[in-house]
């Protein structure tokens, strides 16, 4: 069995925008950044040889906000430019109860069954509670990036600022 580290997209890989009054991923090409960090982060954990698999809740596309496509593109962006194994999204809003929605585990555990991860070898890094959740629940150590997350319920087994801090503890502790 391999090793992987799980990565959430929006907040831990690109940076987010102010709409409608909350944090939203980028809705085009033209809107997406890369974060502080972010390709040296990929590099090492890679060079390491960790399977590296971006799980995203994208739930504006079924709100209607965002075309298909547009998610699509960004998703082909990154995996063109970063050594990023696979992206799997979850589509769907709360209300639709599924399992691939975080703070459920179905992502990571499509995962690891496709690339033969060792769940309890693996790390889970995001910028939200429901990350951090569905990250303990396959078994994966967490790591929550940037901050105003509550973790009075929820505890990660680290916290930083970004994936690079997060990429640096990782490289340490394995």
């Amino acid at each position: 069995m391999t090793k992987a580290v799980f990565l959430d997209r929006d907040g831990v890989i690109n940076k987010m925008f102010m709409r409608m009054g909350k944090l939203r991923a980028p809705y085009s090409l033209e809107e997406f950044a890369y974060c502080d960090g972010v390709e040296e982060a990929i590099l090492n954990l890679k060079n390491a040889g960790f399977i590296l698999v971006i799980v995203t809740n994208q739930p504006d596309v079924a709100r209607g906000w965002v075309a298909m496509e547009h998610v699509e593109a960004v998703n082909q962006f990154i995996s063109s430019s970063l050594p990023i194994d696979e992206i799997l999204a979850c589509f769907h809003t709360e209300k639709d109860h599924c399992e691939c929605r975080k703070p459920k585990a179905g992502m990571l555990l499509e995962a690891a069954r496709k690339w033969n991860i060792d769940c309890s070898k693996s790390f889970m890094v995001g910028d939200r509670i429901t990350d951090i959740q569905a990250g303990l629940t396959a078994g994966c150590k967490s790591i929550l990036v940037g901050e105003g997350e509550d973790t009075s319920i929820t505890h990660p087994d680290h916290e930083c600022a970004n994936l690079l801090e997060a990429s640096r503890w990782i490289l340490r502790i394995v």
